[in-house]
């Protein structure tokens, strides 16, 4: 068990690339998988999860080469899978037990598909019910939690589809799905969500319609293999944004980084609360935006986010969490349940790590209070959980507190951003 330990900064001044998107580089590996011809996938992410889909469809007869930042990758079309000669393994990617679910569901072979302790209590529910609807068989532990055994089914029926909760994940399983059909698969949610899988669908030649929150997707269309430039996470940037705003003094430049605005509700958020934060040189690639973000710290004040927030910042309320411990007032959280089921019970492991330094916090069944602002104290012995994003949202506390502060079990942050800790060091 590996830890790391963070010294406090006074000033940041800096300009630096994020790893690529780990959203992107998963859709990027499972499309041009299913997709006609090679192509290559630049800068793509080299995380755990990523690897994941990666060693999922060369289990299923995928030709992947890796080679610097480079993915080389044969796509062999809808119906070009062979069935894994033994269990596919998600570890602890969420998104790969998800949206493999929804590959395999028109797939003519049975598939047994597992993830880690953590991802083995995460419930699968929401990708279980609208892919039965559609025709494929599927098992679970439970009827909820992995391992799940699915059947495919080469006949797989169209499914006008209204998600109960707005979910990329579980939207983007049953447009995986919907694309083996004979027929258009609708999917309706109760807010907006991620919309990267709709994005390089466009992108690939599929035929999709975006209405709102409506998209309806029609299914047999083959898809063309082309070239993907993968760009900066913005879920990783956002990190560096926080620490940028909350140690004085300081100015960095995020470059070549995704700004899709179903992703950057940190950006509206902190903005609400006073921060300083510019979008410089946008431009469309690979139908995505992407663009440098410009960060000066300065004041903040609390601010009360509403629930139909909280899809494009879920990842990143964590981090809106540490910024409002360091903001002139009351900030309420609420909406935000999704969280208890992520890699860690995020509501309570934030909550409770950053008490520990300080912080006044009252967790909430769906969400925060939080009361600022307070100095936070260096710490000994902060936990992960195991959790990427608890470890690399506590060593930003770290950054802007007194004392230094150790993190335990900081190698889960390979899953999402392999070299943060080299970064954090050089800043």
């Amino acid at each position: 068990m590996a830890t790391f330990t963070v010294k406090p900064k006074e000033i940041i001044h800096a300009s630096f690339t994020v790893p690529g998107d780990k959203s992107i580089t998963h859709r990027s590996v499972i499309l041009s998988s299913l997709a006609e011809g090679n192509c290559v996938v630049h800068d793509y992410l080299d995380g755990d999860d990523c690897r994941r889909t990666i060693e999922a469809f060369r289990s299923a007869g995928i030709e992947i080469k890796k080679e610097k930042n480079k993915l080389y990758i044969a796509g062999k079309g809808l119906k070009g899978l062979t069935a894994p000669a033994k269990p596919v393994d998600s570890g602890n990617s969420g998104t790969t037990i998800r949206l493999m679910s929804g590959v395999f569901a028109g797939q003519n072979f049975t598939t047994e598909i597992f993830g880690d302790e953590s991802l083995s209590k995460r419930p699968m529910k929401r990708v279980i019910e609208p892919l039965r609807k559609m025709g494929a068989q599927i098992s679970a532990k439970d009827d909820q939690y992995p391992p799940l055994l699915i059947k495919g089914n080469p006949s797989l029926k169209p499914v006008d589809y209204q998600l109960p909760v707005a979910s990329a994940q579980v939207k983007s399983a049953v447009l995986l799905a919907g694309l083996q059909t004979n027929g258009t698969t609708v999917v309706s949610e109760p807010g907006e969500s991620r919309d990267h899988t709709e994005r390089m669908l466009e992108y690939l030649g599929a035929k999709i319609r975006v209405n709102a929150n409506t998209v309806s997707l029609e299914g047999g269309a083959k898809l063309k293999a082309k070239d993907i430039f993968v760009p900066g996470d913005f879920s990783s940037a956002a990190f560096f944004i926080v620490a940028g705003l909350l140690v004085k003094n300081s100015e960095i430049c995020i470059e070549n980084t995704g700004v899709n605005s179903r992703r950057t509700g940190l950006i509206f958020a902190l903005e609400k609360m006073g921060a300083k934060i510019e979008l410089k040189d946008v431009k469309t690639i690979c139908n995505e935006p992407v663009g440098n973000i410009l960060i000066k710290s300065g004041s903040l004040s609390g601010i009360t986010l509403e629930p139909e927030y909280i899809p494009k910042l879920i990842d990143e309320i964590p981090l809106l969490v540490l910024a409002a411990t360091q903001a002139k007032g009351r900030t309420v959280i609420t909406g935000a349940s999704e969280l208890r089921i992520k890699e860690s019970d995020r509501i309570k492991t934030i909550s409770t790590e950053l008490k520990k330094m300080g912080a006044n916090i009252t967790e909430q069944p769906d969400g925060f209070i939080v009361e600022g602002p307070v100095k936070l104290k260096g710490f000994q012995k902060v936990e992960s959980y195991n959790d990427h994003r608890i470890a690399m949202t506590m060593a930003i506390a770290g950054l802007c507190a007194e004392g230094e502060t150790t993190i335990n079990n900081s190698e889960c942050v390979d899953i999402s951003f392999p070299n943060f800790w080299d970064l954090i060091t050089k800043l």
